[in-house]
């Protein structure tokens, strides 16, 4: 099968690619670039399309079987950033790409879409049916295209809608401005992990190499399992609360202290899922990772490239702290595309 990946440079997307290309898909690549001079290791080379995804054309999509897409502004820091840009690049390019794809004859379109749409749930886990209460401009740009793609399902075209629990794990382009990732680094680099509040709140966590597993399997069911359906992608015995995170990594990162912050609310996020749907649809979907396994691939990918204290919040491993960068030294413009390269740069390999 020939896979359009957007966001191939990406955190997900430099995991999925290879994992596509193992499986015997042809993969290309749509992205615009940002963050691929920011890899901890090379990613894996396909002909990539370096373009804004608010610009894909038509003739971009020529000769592909389905698409993957991860493209996006990632998270709710990035997304608060400017949520009239977050609504454009999240929402309204997610729905023009449906479109596209849907004239072009692509048959099934795997959205990224995240379990940020849930919620402050509470204590009762959500599922797929559950009611969606999206907060921040991140989560309603998720929600919002969901909605929308729905729309343009029917017996020609196949969406389906991948909510993410909150990913953790290495990866060629390592973010630790993820709850695991960033609690390891810390453990790391300064032996304490201050918690801001006293850590009841719950977090899902899934490894972003499940997640992959979750897409290459998605590809492969047929149409009538899945067909205009979302799935939440993690395991359900993969919810912790924040402070239970903290002391598996404090087990795992020798002589690490844990500090909470009293009498501090649990945050509005707080959220348990229920992700029995996808193994039931999928069988052969099982999530490999654990909280417990993935701290200790952190801890030696943490070690191999040395981080250091002053490193944390740098821009290499934070994408919010990224695109400030970038946009101070004006390779960002304000609207937030790239001032480097025309909107209709060719094929090119790029790493």
């Amino acid at each position: 099968m020939r896979v359009m990946v957007t966001g191939n440079e990406g955190y997900v997307g430099s995991i999925l690619v290879p994992l596509l290309k193992a499986t015997g898909h042809q993969v290309r690549g749509f992205d615009a670039h940002l963050v691929g001079d920011y890899g901890i290791t090379r990613v894996s080379l396909v002909p990539t399309l370096c373009k804004d995804i608010r610009d894909v054309e038509p003739a971009d999509l020529d000769g592909i079987d389905a698409v993957i897409h991860l493209a996006g502004l990632a998270a709710d820091p990035v997304g608060d950033l400017n949520p009239l840009l977050t609504e454009q690049i999240n929402h309204a390019a997610t729905v023009r790409l449906a479109e596209l794809a849907k004239r072009a004859g692509i048959r099934r379109f795997l959205y990224a879409s995240s379990c940020s749409i849930y919620a402050g749930a509470g204590e009762q886990p959500v599922d797929e049916e559950s009611t969606l209460r999206p907060l921040t401009p991140y989560a309603r740009s998720k929600a919002g295209s969901e909605q929308d793609l729905r729309r343009l399902a029917d017996r020609d075209f196949c969406p389906i809608y991948l909510r993410a629990a909150t990913a953790y794990g290495a990866s060629p382009l390592l973010r630790l401005d993820l709850v695991v990732n960033n609690l390891v680094a810390r453990a790391y680099t300064k032996g304490l992990i201050d918690l801001a509040s006293e850590g009841g709140a719950w977090e899902a966590i899934v490894h972003v190499e499940d997640i992959c597993r979750a897409y290459v399997a998605l590809l492969h069911v047929p149409e009538a399992a899945v067909h205009n359906q979302a799935f939440n992608v993690g395991g359900s015995g993969e919810n912790y609360r924040i402070r239970e995170l903290a002391e598996i990594v404090g087990q795992t990162v020798p002589g690490t202290r844990i500090e909470h912050a009293a009498g501090a609310s649990s945050g509005r996020r707080s959220c348990k899922v229920n992700c029995d749907k996808i193994r039931r649809a999928v069988p052969f979907f099982q999530p490999r990772w654990n909280a417990r396994s993935g701290t200790l691939q952190l801890l030696e990918v943490i070690r191999d490239v040395s981080l250091g204290a002053d490193e944390l919040e740098g821009p290499r491993y934070s994408r919010l702290t990224l695109i400030r960068k970038l946009l101070a030294e004006g390779r960002l413009r304000p609207n937030l595309r790239s001032s480097r390269q025309a909107p209709n740069t060719l094929y090119a390999e790029v790493i």
